[in-house]
C-alpha cells in the first residue's frame, strides 16, 4: 500500500480474489461507506488498474485499487461499532479447550451442549463472541461458516481467512461436505437403513422458532439414518446424515417418523424422555465432519461425546466402539448440485427435441 495527500493505492490480496469491489471496502476500508464509494465511482475517482470502476465490479488478486484521500468524518456521523469485548483468561482457556483441529485455514472445535453458536435476544454468551480467544497475535478473527443448535454438541468448523470462509461456505451450500451425527432416539425404526424425505417449513405462530413438516409450503428436506444398535424396543442409537440443511431438520424428521430424539421436548413432547438413568438433555451430537480443504486434501475430524450422551449409551449397554460406520460415498448425481445439473441438461434436451420437431413439420 502507498499513501499520499492525493490518492491511496492498494494491491488486491489473494484472500480477496474474486469478490465485489464494495465487499473489498467492507473488509479493508470499513470507514468508507457505500454511499461514499458510490460517489467516488460516479465522479471517476475510484479506479482499478487505472480504469474507472463501479462498486459491483469483481476484482482480482494483484490488481491496484486507486482510492481518493481519506475524508474527515462529518460531525453527525454515526458512532462506530463497539470494539470486541475483551475476553477473560477463563473465557480464552474455555474456547481453546474446544479446539480439536487447527491448520492455517481452519479451526475445528467440539462445541459443548448448551452453548449458542451466535448471539440473539437474551443470548449474551455464545461461541461467536468467544472466537477472538482462538486468534494468534495480529491474526484476523475466525469466521463461522455453519452452525449448530444451542443444545446440539460436536464438530463445528470456523475459517481463519476470508478465502477459506468462501471456500467452506460453498462446500456446505453445495452439499459436498459430509456431516455425520449421532443421536439417541425413542423406540426403534422398523427400517434399519433408510431415508426420510419430508419437506420442512416454519411453523406458523411460532415466530420462526419452530419448524414442521409441510407438504405444500415446505422446502425439500432429506435425511439418511442408520441404526447402529438398539436397546430392545425402548431406544435406538442412530447415525444421521443430513443431505439438505434445513433448520432443526434432524429433530423434525425423527419426530415425524415417530422416533423423537431423546431429550427433544420441543419436537417430541413428553414422549421424548426416557426414565431411569437417561439424561433429559438433548442427545444429538455432530460426531464427524469431512470437507475438502482450500489448500488441497481434506479435513476429516471426529468429536468426542459430551458426558451426558456417553453416560446414556453406557446405561443402555451400548459400546461406543460400534458407532463409527463407514462413510458411503454419495454419487455426484444425488447431490443437489448434481440433480440441478441433470435437470438443466434434460430441459435443454427437451427444448432441442421440440425445436427439431418444429423444423420437421415445416419441411413436410
Amino acid at each position: 500500500m502507498s499513501e499520499s495527500d492525493q490518492v491511496r493505492q492498494f494491491t488486491v490480496s489473494a484472500d480477496d480474489d474474486g469478490i465485489r469491489l464494495d465487499r473489498w471496502f467492507k473488509r479493508n476500508l470499513a470507514d468508507a461507506s457505500f454511499n461514499l464509494v458510490s460517489r467516488w465511482a460516479r465522479t471517476g475517482q475510484l479506479r482499478v488498474d487505472g480504469k474507472r470502476a463501479a462498486p459491483g465490479d469483481r476484482i482480482e488478486a494483484g490488481q491496484i485499487i486507486r482510492v481518493p484521500p481519506a475524508e474527515a468524518p462529518a460531525p453527525d456521523s454515526r458512532p462506530k461499532r463497539p470494539q470486541q469485548k475483551k475476553l477473560s483468561e477463563d473465557e480464552i482457556a474455555y474456547v481453546k479447550e474446544m479446539a480439536i483441529h487447527r491448520d492455517p485455514q481452519a479451526i475445528v472445535i467440539n462445541k459443548p451442549p448448551g452453548l449458542a453458536t451466535q448471539g440473539g435476544t437474551k443470548t449474551n454468551v455464545h461461541l461467536d463472541g468467544l472466537l477472538h480467544g482462538l486468534v494468534e497475535e495480529d491474526e484476523a478473527r475466525p469466521k463461522l461458516v455453519h452452525r449448530l443448535d444451542k443444545d446440539t454438541s460436536g464438530v463445528l468448523l470456523v475459517a481463519r481467512t476470508p478465502r477459506a470462509a468462501a471456500f467452506f461456505s460453498k462446500a456446505f451450500s453445495g452439499r459436498t461436505a459430509r456431516k455425520i451425527y449421532w443421536a439417541l432416539v425413542v423406540g426403534v425404526p422398523e427400517i434399519r437403513d433408510g431415508y426420510i424425505d419430508l419437506p420442512i417449513a416454519k411453523q406458523p405462530g411460532t415466530g420462526g422458532e419452530k419448524m414442521h413438516v409441510d407438504e405444500e409450503e415446505g422446502l425439500p428436506s432429506r435425511t439418511r439414518y442408520r441404526v447402529i444398535e438398539r436397546a430392545g424396543n425402548r431406544a435406538a442409537w442412530v447415525e444421521l446424515q443430513p443431505h439438505t440443511g434445513r433448520t432443526h431438520q434432524l429433530r423434525v424428521h425423527m419426530a415425524a417418523i415417530g422416533h423423537p430424539i431423546v431429550g427433544d421436548g420441543k419436537y417430541g413432547g413428553q414422549d421424548a424422555f426416557l426414565t431411569g438413568a437417561i439424561s433429559r438433555k438433548l442427545h444429538l451430537h455432530a460426531r464427524r465432519l469431512r470437507i475438502d480443504h482450500p489448500d488441497g486434501g481434506r479435513i476429516d475430524v471426529t468429536a468426542e461425546l459430551p458426558d451426558h450422551f456417553d453416560e446414556s449409551l453406557q446405561a443402555l449397554g451400548f459400546d461406543i466402539a460400534d458407532g463409527d460406520l463407514p462413510i458411503d460415498e454419495i454419487p455426484y448425481g444425488q447431490t443437489p448440485e448434481g440433480r440441478e445439473k441433470k435437470a438443466r441438461a434434460e430441459a435443454k434436451a427437451r427444448r432441442k427435441s421440440r425445436k427439431g420437431e418444429r423444423r420437421g413439420r415445416g419441411r413436410s
